[in-house]
């Protein structure tokens, strides 16, 4: 799923120190998630969208942060501006 991407993936950050290892929102709530994904920005983990909380769709509405990756592996981005792969 990797390609030449935005401007905004193509400078992401993909070393950024995540800030937990977990989703700490579907925590706090007692739900479970399927992925997680890392904000390249701010290094926070969220659910993915096919999670029921969708966590880190969430904190790109709240932040505007454009780029996520999978987590842990980061073998992929996904910026949620310009909707493409990176």
């Amino acid at each position: 799923m990797t390609g030449e991407g935005c401007k905004d993936t193509q400078k992401a950050n993909k070393n950024i120190k995540q800030t937990a290892d977990v989703c700490e929102e579907c925590v706090k709530e007692g739900t479970h998630w399927v992925q997680l994904r890392v904000c390249l920005t701010c290094g926070h983990v969220g659910c993915c969208d096919s999670s029921v909380g969708r966590h880190a769709t969430k904190h790109f509405d709240r932040t505007r942060h454009p780029v996520m990756a999978a987590f842990p592996s980061r073998e992929w981005l996904w910026c949620y501006v310009h909707k493409t792969y990176g």
